[in-house]
Order: structure tokens, then sequence, then C-alpha cells
């Protein structure tokens, strides 16, 4: 369709030109009107609506591109209900305000030091980095439903992404640039910066952040402290000494003007296998969790068949690590157990259904964040109520051990199976 520059059809090219030039910008307006609504009918959801806050759909995973980013310190968790506080830093904000309580979604990731983790794994006060929805369910939310208008605590609560600032920049690619340290006495400062887009999740630019005798300093698979890279004149005694832009991996946490996006070091990795011996360590104790605790998956759809058998295909939940789908393999024994949106379980071990695994399909090559692509096909002898379309529930391989959580991670009752939002005071 050729437009001109005015989005619509001159006067001279009317069919009629017996009418007045009032017709004719009567039929200009309809044109342009027109033009508009397929440029709207072209448009994509996510760009006309990117700013709007978005509600994700029980039982689906959205588009992470609808998700709004926020950064902030971690000053509470209740790791056993995958919930817990930022202290968000809002730039241009100068004073205190509330914390900004958020759960985890059912398909939420969380990431530490480059590997999948837990919550009870972060230390409190790590700065991490999130991607967050408005909650699906309002009226069942484990986090206080946000009501006013306060950029301190937005209402965007429920994360489809959590990771720290090692996480993130590996997953982008990128580092730190060390510029210079600076040491007087027991404390002293580092410069670096980090080349990031403006707008985007990291914090990007030069900063001037401050270390001392507490932060950990890994080199290889050495634990270093100040006064060893002071004593092999690596760092000097006193004074400043400049860097090369030497590429280094940074953890922040708080600092006392935070107020003021100032950091503190905790953890500096000096060199590439540095921080590939710190993912390999968490990524270990991932897995280990896992195991123990099954594989979370989302049921897609029931297949039923005769005196309460049935076929159950679920989606493998996202953001774990590869091995642990490696061992669903199809022709082997599982077991499924029935899990709430937290992820906990019942007593899997007794209260799960035994079956086989007849399929395992890559359906999506580029599944959205939360999602691993992969579905199951698990052949059970009796359905069970937590088994529909749009649950999460846990399975496990017939590898994996057939144990139940600790007795504080189980459902034993309402209270339970839908936390009270009460913990938090604001």
């Amino acid at each position: 369709m050729k437009v001109d520059h005015d989005f619509g059809m001159h006067d001279n090219d009317l069919p009629n030109r017996s009418l007045p030039h009032r017709a004719g910008r009567v039929t200009s307006l309809k044109t342009f009107s027109c033009f508009m609504c397929v440029i709207l009918f072209l448009l994509t959801p996510d760009v006309l609506h990117a700013d709007e806050p978005f509600r994700p759909e029980a039982g689906k995973f959205p588009a992470m591109e609808r998700s709004k980013s926020y950064r902030g310190e971690l000053v509470f968790v209740d790791h056993v209900n995958r919930r817990g506080s930022l202290r968000l830093h809002v730039d241009g904000h100068y004073h205190e305000g509330r914390l900004h309580h958020f759960a985890m979604l059912p398909y939420g990731m969380i990431r530490y030091r480059g590997a999948p983790t837990e919550l009870r794994e972060i230390p409190i006060g790590t700065v991490l980095y999130g991607r967050f929805f408005l909650p699906p369910e309002p009226e069942t939310s484990v986090v206080p439903k946000v009501t006013r208008k306060d950029v301190t605590a937005p209402a965007e609560n429920h994360a489809l992404l959590l990771e720290d600032g090692p996480s993130l920049c590996l997953r982008e690619g990128k580092a730190w640039k060390l510029k210079q340290v600076d040491i007087h006495g027991s404390e002293g400062e580092l410069v670096a910066s980090l080349d990031w887009e403006e707008g985007g999740d990291g914090l990007g630019g030069e900063h001037t952040m401050t270390i001392d005798r507490s932060t950990r300093i890994w080199r290889g698979r050495e634990l270093l402290g100040m006064d060893e890279l002071i004593a092999e004149e690596t760092w000097p005694n006193r004074g400043k000494k400049e860097f090369q832009n030497q590429p280094v991996q940074l953890a922040l946490t708080w600092h006392p003007r935070y107020l003021y996006q100032q950091f503190h070091v905790s953890d500096l990795w000096l060199d590439e296998a540095a921080i590939e011996v710190a993912t390999e360590r968490v990524r270990q104790r991932h897995i280990r969790h896992i195991r123990t605790r099954w594989m979370p998956a989302m049921v897609k759809t029931i297949d039923y068949g005769q005196f309460g058998r049935a076929t159950i295909t679920a989606t493998l939940l996202g953001g774990m690590d590869p091995s642990l789908y490696e061992d669903f393999k199809p022709g082997i024994g599982g077991k499924m157990a029935a899990a709430e949106s937290t992820l906990r379980t019942w007593w899997p071990d007794h209260d799960g259904m035994d079956g086989k695994i007849t399929a395992v399909e890559k359906v999506q090559t580029e599944p959205p964040l939360g999602s691993s692509g992969i579905q199951i096909q698990l052949d059970v002898p009796l359905i069970l109520e937590g088994f529909r379309p749009g649950l999460i529930v846990r399975v496990r391989p017939q590898n994996w051990p057939n144990v139940k959580p600790p007795v504080e991670e189980r459902v034993r009752g309402p209270e339970d199976r839908w936390p009270s939002p009460d913990i938090f005071s604001n």
C-alpha cells in the first residue's frame, strides 16, 4: 500500500472531483484511520505494551520482554517459600524507602556465581538483579499486594529471574575492567568500569568501590586477602597502583552510603579460572538439591485411560543444570508428586505416583525463560488430583533418590500450602 507523507490521499487523487473540499478531508481522515489500524494490527503486544505492568497468566510462561528490571540488595529470605525482600537501588532517590517484597514465580530462575541455585545459597546484602511481573493470582500471593505507587516498592513483585552481578556478567559475556587500587591501612578502594548499554540490567560505567580485609580475593583455586596481595607486592602497601583494565569479576554488597549508589566488594575474582571454580561449587550444590527435591515441571496435558490410568505430558522447568535434564530418558521408571506454586511438596516419596517415562522431547529450541523446552510423558496407573494442566509437579527419574525433603519444606496444612504475606511488615 503506497502512502504519502501525510498518511492519506491528496484531494486531487479523489475519484469524484465534484465533491466539496471538506469531503476530501473526510476521505483522507478515513484513509489515515485505516492506515493506523493496519499499523496497530501488525505491531506485537510486546511492542505496544512494553512499558506497562504485565500480569502473567497462571499456567503459562510469560515473555521476558514484558517484565520490569530492578536492582537491589537482598535483606530478607524465606527460602522455604521462595520469597524475600530487596532494598532497591533507585537512581535519583536519596532517602529511605520501603522494602520490595518479592516471590519467585514457580518457574522463576535463580543464579549465583554463574550457576543455578536456590535462595538459601545467597548471602544477605548481596546486590541482585531481577526481572519482575505483577502477581499472576493476587488473591493467593505469598507477598503483600502493592496498591500504591512507590518507586522503592513497585507492584511488580513476582520474579522470573534473580541473579547476582557475576551471573549477569557471565551470561552477557562481560567483565569489569580494573583500573586502580588505592590502599590506606586496612581499607582501600578500587576503581573499575563495566561496559553496559543504556537502560540495560547491569551497573554500567566507572565506579569507585570500597575493599577491606573482609573482601575475599580469588586467584585460580587460591583464596586470598588484601594482606597476601600486599605482601607479594601485587598491590601497594599504601597509596595507588594503576592497572591496565585488567578483566575481573566483582560481587557487590551493602555499603553505608548505598543511597548514593556506593558499593562494597565482597568478592573479587582475578582470573577466569577463579570464577570457574566458584561456578562449579555452586553448580554441584544445586545438583544435589534438585536430585533430593526432584525436578519441578508444569503439567501440559492429560490423556486419560481406563480405570484411572493416564499419560501425563509435562514441561520441565528451565534454569536447571543441563546434566539434570539428561537423566530423563524414555523407557525408564519415574515418579511424580503434586507440588505448590512455591515448589513445596507434601510427602513425595509416599504420596507420589510411580510410572514409566515413555517419551522425552525437545519441543522448543528457544523456549521462553522459565521453560526448558523439554517435555516428558509419564504413564501412571492412577491419576492424582494434583496432576492437572497448568499445575506444578515434581518428578524424578528412577536413578534419583526416592526421599522426602526436610520437614520444614513439606506442606503439612493450609498455612504451608498458602503462606500468609503477613510476615512482611511494610
